[in-house]
């Protein structure tokens, strides 16, 4: 088969589309015909040698955390999937979804929407359950609560853009952060407030927000802090603040709060997402697709500044 790998780190030039051999289905995996996978800054983290030491032993490497497909196999364990089911995956910290076929723990797999194709569907798993739990669980937004005030930095990102839908479908009111080219996209996005990233000024901010979701991740806690209610939280993708001092912030009963975002594959995560696209609820935000020859143009466009959305690299 056909899969994407890099044998040393460096620019989108040292990937590669090789022939390997199939993956097979063990114990409750199941083996996907992969139509689509996402490009995310987890794959450009790890290509760029960003965690060269923790990744040297696995070299060649095949990124993709994210892959939609269709089931053309199943281990022996697996009871919730067979052969010709239309799914999506996160992916774990091996990735592999930039190749034809992909095995993955049917735990990790979610049936896909009905509403769009599967190459669109690759978008969703990594950055909409990203953006979903840590709105969610660190976010603690809930639906029919009393409105709250949510900005989502980073908003016209893969992240950003399924952060800034589901925190309007909770009935947050919602800021938007991002570059000034791409603020009337956040206004597509449903956004009530659009701000450039060269206005935002953390000492004058009117009103406190009860979460900011930092999806790059580049605030520092210290920064934000008196931007927050009291109860309020940042949310960051980033496991740690970037000072000591801020630690004591992740603490229990700190108020406000510093919390991490650490995305875990919940299957029921992925149902809830299906069922909000195929209402017509969550639109997946992809701005490019770019067939597998092509995956170092798809790096080299998910590293540049004009990303509105999702890159996805196509298999069909």
């Amino acid at each position: 088969m056909r899969a994407a790998r890099f044998h040393s780190f460096g620019a989108p030039s040292v990937l590669q589309v090789e022939e390997v051999a199939w993956p097979t289905p063990k114990g409750d995996e199941v083996l996907i015909r992969v139509h689509g996978s996402s490009v995310n800054g987890t794959d450009l983290n790890l290509r760029g040698g960003g965690l060269g030491l923790i990744m040297a032993g696995q070299l060649p490497f095949t990124p993709g955390f994210d892959a939609a497909g269709e089931i053309a196999g199943c281990g022996p364990e697996v009871t919730a999937y067979r052969p010709g089911d239309r799914v999506y995956t996160l992916l774990g910290h091996g990735g592999g979804g930039a190749a034809e076929y992909v095995t993955v723990s049917q735990s990790r797999v979610g049936l896909a929407p009905e509403s769009i194709d599967l190459v669109t569907a690759a978008a969703v798993p990594l950055s909409g359950l990203t953006a979903l739990q840590g709105l969610r669980g660190e976010g603690r937004l809930q639906g029919g609560q009393a409105r709250k005030r949510v900005l989502v930095y980073g908003a016209s990102g893969g992240i950003g853009a399924f952060g800034v839908q589901l925190a309007r479908i909770m009935g947050a009111h919602v800021t938007g952060v991002a570059r000034s080219s791409k603020l009337e996209y956040l206004r597509e996005l449903g956004v009530d407030e659009a701000v450039s990233t060269d206005d935002m000024n953390w000492n004058d901010f009117g009103q406190p927000w009860d979460v900011i979701l930092d999806t790059p991740p580049a605030l520092k806690f210290s920064e934000v802090k008196h931007a927050l209610a009291p109860r309020g939280v940042l949310v960051s993708t980033r496991g740690l603040p970037t000072r000591l001092s801020d630690a004591a912030a992740m603490l229990p009963g700190a108020e406000p709060r510093f919390a991490a975002v650490r995305t875990a594959e919940r299957g029921l995560d992925l149902a809830f997402l299906t069922r909000l696209i195929d209402s017509g609820e969550l639109m997946v935000p992809v701005d490019q697709t770019f067939p597998l020859a092509d995956i170092r143009a798809a790096h080299e466009y998910a590293e540049g500044p004009d990303v509105r959305g999702k890159v996805v690299v196509s298999l069909e």
